[in-house]
Order: structure tokens, then sequence, then C-alpha cells
């Protein structure tokens, strides 16, 4: 097995392209919910630096004359901004000053959104990742672009298939392909490496050690260790549920998770999963007022040291760069929901591109996807973001932008012997993961039973599969 990227530093956290087991893991749209400000349908102007990349293989193709007119292209802005997407807008105007771009930009976008989509008047390019989007429920209502015919015979720089350079392949709907994974990201659980070393404090390895260090931190400084955002359940779902259902029952398991496969949640390594979720609630561990915060406020609450863990992805450091104290500095592990004696358990966590099935410019929303995926602009993204691009092959070793939490977790995850990576087919749909979310809240403040969990659970998989 060999790395993805050149050098030491991020090879990777991208061992999975290379994983003969490897499917196409498309995380849910999910959750870089930030308060970055991004400006809503504003026309690029033509003046940014060019970066001069090669990406000749759509305009030799469909050839820079024939793209032109407006180009709506929709994204979300949070933990990543959006410095990199003005910086690649910019430079497609100036490959293509035929075309004119309208970007459709901000935290709040989806919901801005929604109503354009709802009544088949949608932006022709669509980056789904945020609160408020899903990409499964788009494609089951027939909102995306069906790409798989397309994307087969999309190349790169080299001439090679851009499939064959992805880090992980694109979801896949019984074989069909309706986006393109862009940033490849992975949910895990943080905490402040320094006052960790200063106290003594133990890292967790597994759930064992996690609750003995919950306690001992619980003892002696008088906090709920553990925070995270009720607002948002499925930030524990995703970032502490996923992974333990991938350590318990690997690909199988999560497959049916999201799949909504009849008495899923009645099986015994789920039922012992959720267990451990009640016992860290028992023991007073869970932030009693967790489900009452939004996704901002439990992470200033654990940065200003009102709790020790938190589940997140690779974009908290850059969504709260503003609010870190000094001192305080990023750890990061996989979460430990694994029982002893067996490795972390990762889930990666993509968020895609893709077209709307109703896009008014198909052409050049197509010319616009195959324009970012570059050797340059995935270099870029790990500079403006603190995260990775799907990309094989990119050499950030020598660069001096890239955070030292990610290095880190990059070591951590390459070796096998620490850590395992699992797949999904493709993310759980809105209406699955929602009333779970909604149960998995009260489980969580003490107000239901596994037993009524696991009921209402069972409940919301069959309602999801129509019966």
């Amino acid at each position: 097995m060999k790395n993805l990227i050149k050098g030491s530093g991020l090879s990777a956290l991208l061992i999975v392209g290379l994983m003969t087991a490897c499917q196409g893991d498309n995380e849910e749209v999910n959750g870089t919910n930030g308060d970055a400000n991004g400006n809503n349908q504003n026309s690029v102007d033509n003046n940014n630096n060019s970066n001069n990349n090669a990406n000749d293989n759509a305009a030799n193709e469909n050839g820079e004359g024939d793209i032109s007119g407006e180009l709506e292209i929709q994204y979300f802005v949070g933990g990543y901004g959006d410095s990199w997407w003005k910086e690649v807008i910019g430079d497609f105007q100036e490959q293509y000053p035929d075309v004119t771009i309208i970007e459709h930009a901000g935290p709040n976008i989806n919901d801005e959104m929604r109503s354009r989509w709802v009544s088949d008047d949608p932006p022709d390019v669509v980056y789904i990742d945020g609160a408020g989007s899903s990409e499964t429920q788009m494609v089951d209502d027939g909102q995306l672009m069906n790409l798989t015919d397309w994307i087969s015979d999309v190349e790169t720089e080299d001439g090679s298939p851009l499939l064959d350079n992805l880090i992980v392949e694109p979801a896949s709907y019984g074989g069909e392909i309706y986006s393109i994974p862009l940033v490849f990201d992975t949910w895990g659980t943080w905490y402040d490496k320094a006052s960790f070393e200063e106290e003594g404090y133990e890292v967790p390895t597994d759930f064992d050690s996690y609750m003995s260090t919950m306690g001992e931190i619980q003892d002696n400084e008088g906090i709920s260790p553990f925070v995270t955002t009720g607002q948002h359940p499925y930030y524990f779902l995703r970032g502490v549920l996923t992974p333990a259902f991938g350590a318990a029952g690997g690909d199988e398991l999560l497959h049916d998770i999201v799949t909504g496969e009849e008495g899923v949640w009645e099986r015994d390594e789920v039922v012992a999963t959720m267990e451990k979720v009640a016992e860290m609630q028992e023991a007073g561990y869970i932030d009693d007022g967790f489900g009452a915060y939004n996704h901002t406020q439990s992470q200033m609450n654990f940065l200003l040291g009102d709790n020790a863990f938190i589940p997140v992805g690779f974009w908290l450091p850059n969504e709260m760069a503003n609010d870190v104290p000094d001192g305080f500095e990023f750890g990061f592990t996989p979460s430990p929901m694994q029982d002893a004696g067996e490795p972390f358990a990762i889930v990666p966590d993509l968020r895609p591109l893709a077209i709307a099935e109703n896009a008014s410019n198909p052409d050049a929303a197509k010319a616009f996807v195959e324009f970012v995926f570059t050797q340059e602009y995935a270099t870029a993204f790990s500079e403006h973001t603190g995260a990775i691009m799907n990309l094989q092959g990119v050499d950030l070793s020598e660069n001096e932008n890239v955070p030292p939490y990610l290095i880190e977790a990059n070591e951590m995850i390459n070796d096998p012997d620490q850590v395992q990576i699992y797949h999904r087919p493709h993310p759980m749909s809105a209406d699955l993961e929602t009333p779970l979310g909604n149960s998995l809240i009260s489980l969580m403040l003490g107000d239901k039973t596994v037993e009524e969990f696991i009921e209402d659970a069972e409940a919301a998989t069959a309602d999801y599969r129509g019966e």
C-alpha cells in the first residue's frame, strides 16, 4: 500500500483511495456549519490573479468559445470559508470570459435557495454541504443530473481518468453517479493537547479509557467532559455513532444503518453501542445543556475549557480560528467508541459537487466541475481550509501552510494497526437522519431509555422504507 500524497506530511488521510475494498463513500452533506460570511448572488469581478493552471482539458474538448452564458454556482460557506471558492471562480472566469458567473453563497444559502430547487429553477452547480442540504435526498427527489457517462470520460491534467485519481470514489446509487466528491474530511474527537499534557490526562484509545479519562477530568475540574450540539444532532450521529457502528459491524452494518434495513437497530452490536451512549449520560459526562447549543456555542464552550471533548470534522480549527485562547493546542483522535484491543474506526466524510438535473447551462457547469479537479487547486484547498481535497498525488510535505494537527492525524490514520477505515454506500437521507437525531437527543438527555430509542429508530426506518 503506497501513500497517495508524496512525502510524510498528509500522505494520507488518504490511503483509502488505494484500498481494494474502498467503495464510494460519500459522506452526507453534513456539517461544516460555520458562521463565516458569504455574499449571496455576487457576480464575480474579473480581477483575480490567474494561477495559470493547466485546465486545458475542458477548454480543448469544448472549446472556450463554446462555453458562454450565465453560470449559477451555489456553495455553502462554513468552516472552510470562501477564499478557495473566490480563487477558483475568478480563475475560471478568466479562462472562460464569455461566461457570466453568479454566486449564491453564505452560511444560510441552503435555506435561501430552497425555493429555487423546489420550483425546478435551480442553479447550475451546487456544492452540497451544511445544514439543510442532503445529497441522498436530492438524488431521491430527482434534482441532480446523472453524471455516470460524462464523468467516465473526464481526464486530469496528465490525461488519466479523473475517476482513477480520486481518493474515494463517488457515491453509488444503484450503480449510478450523481455527484463528484470534492472534499475529503473525517469526523473525530477534539481535545486541548496542551492541557492534556500539562494535567497528565491520557488521550483515550478505546471506550474504556475514554470513560476513565472523562471521569478523571470531571473529578479534577468539576466539568462535564463531553459536549456536542443538540440543535444539530447529526454531529453526534456522524461524529460518534457512525464510526462506532463501523467498529462494531464494519461496512455491512453501516450499509444497513444508512439504508434503513429492517431490524438493524435491534442487532446486538447496535444495542451495545447505544448502551455506551447511555453509560456516558448516566455518568454525567455529557453536558446537560447541550440540547440548546448550536454548533458554534458548543465549540466555543470547548475552547473556553467548559468541556474537554467535542466531535467535529477537520474544519473546526479553521472555523474557530479567531476564538482560540492563548495556549490552546488542537488535538485530534478518532472517536474512541470501540472496545478495548480494537483499532480506531474512521468513516470518510466527503462533500460533493453536483450539477442540477434542470441546469440552465449544463455545458458551463460541466466545464467548471472539470476545472476544479487539479493538483494546483487541491494544494490551494489545503492552504485555504486546513483540509484535503479528494484528489490523489498532492504533495504537501514541504508546505508550511499545512497545520500540525492535520499532519499528526495523517500519521495516525496512515497506521493500519491504529486505525481501520470503513465506508458507507452513500450518505443517510435526511428523511431518516432527522427522526433518528431527534430521538438520539432525548436518549443523551436521559429522557429516553435505550429500549425506547431502539423502538423509535425502528419506527423511523419503517417510515423511511414506506411501511
